[in-house]
């Protein structure tokens, strides 16, 4: 079987049956909390706990510096790997990068990747201690964060009757790369660039930033209500269906709940692409999807309800949808 045939998810699965908890024989250690198979794993220090994450960008395949610029690159990288410590319910605090690229690559352009990097760095409260480089014929990056936590809310604590909740609008960061796969040119964002578009640009420029500059969203308020939680990375459907997994449970999610913003739905209309489908498989929103025992949270919409098993899209006529997850996955066909 080739790696496209198994898919990510097996992938991950696979790894985890041979590296998890009690494999092989060896005995978990006494300091770990939580392996393989969340956001983040979890290393216990005293009353706190240590979170560390990390996540790749490679290009060709995470990005395209055709529209893309290298300050963008360094802020996207670093606040993807922040949301995973968010969404553990923890607060960043130190920086690792591994960075690899050709030795064509302008000195400026390298200076301007650790300006954007050093931007969200300073946003998140975040310091780069260390890491690694090596030449590439293409640029790959990889972050490991590490940060803290008192509680650490984790994907597995969803219960049938809980709520499905999720903070800000879903679908931007989709309707931006579309935008952006159109124009093939660099917008940077960094330096207020307004250029002539089909759509009004205070109406796009959102989408853009979203997807090429996107903030972690800051859990604290919500610590108190979540069960279970994770980012939107993927695609609403397929992140879902994995803490569904992580929980035991099904999920049904009420289409017409789905918060969208005007910008997306007009960006739609232009680039003939469904909403709906840009909100549930879209990914990249790096919003947290949350489930909770209240259905009001303040600061996020409430898009569902967690059920025995299954996952299923309502329409706003009330019947089912056929809609299945199919977010991004690495090797899938």
């Amino acid at each position: 079987m080739k790696l496209a045939e198994a898919g990510e998810l097996h992938l991950v699965d696979r790894l985890k049956k041979r590296f998890g908890e009690e494999s092989d024989g060896r005995k978990k250690p006494s300091s770990l909390v939580l392996g393989i198979g969340d956001d983040a794993a979890v290393i216990r220090s005293g009353r706190s706990h240590i979170l560390l994450t990390t996540d790749m960008m490679v290009e060709g395949v995470h990005f395209d510096l055709r529209w893309t610029t290298m300050f963008q690159l360094g802020y996207k990288l670093v606040s993807v790997n922040v949301s995973d410590i968010y969404a553990m319910g923890g607060m960043p605090d130190h920086l690792l990068l591994n960075f690899a690229g050709p030795g064509s690559l302008d000195l400026l352009q390298f200076d301007r990747f650790f300006d954007g990097l050093d931007m969200a760095a300073r946003k998140y409260n975040l310091h780069l201690i260390g890491g690694d480089m090596s030449s590439s014929d293409k640029i790959v990056l990889s972050a490991t964060v590490v940060g803290s936590a008192l509680k650490v809310i984790r994907r597995c604590g969803a219960k049938k009757g809980d709520f499905i909740h999720v903070t800000g609008r879903l679908g931007d960061a989709a309707a931006g790369l579309a935008i952006m796969k159109n124009l093939r040119k660099q917008i940077p964002l960094e330096l207020n660039a307004t250029p002539k578009t089909q759509l009004p640009w205070e109406s796009i420029e959102p989408l853009i930033r979203r997807h090429l500059m996107p903030d972690a969203v800051n859990p604290e308020k919500l610590l108190k209500h979540a069960t279970a939680m994770m980012d939107v990375s993927d695609g609403l459907l397929i992140d879902l269906e994995r803490l569904c997994k992580a929980s035991k449970t099904g999920a049904r999610i009420w289409a017409d709940r789905l918060p969208l913003s005007e910008g997306m739905m007009d960006a739609s209309r232009l680039l003939k692409k469904s909403p709906l489908d840009l909100a549930l498989n879209g990914g990249e929103d790096y919003e947290l999807l949350f489930t909770s025992s209240k259905k009001v949270v303040p600061g996020a919409t409430c898009i569902g309800e967690i059920q025995r098993s299954g996952l299923t899209v309502i329409g706003p006529d009330g019947k089912q949808m056929k809609e299945k997850a199919k977010g991004y996955e690495h090797f899938a066909l």
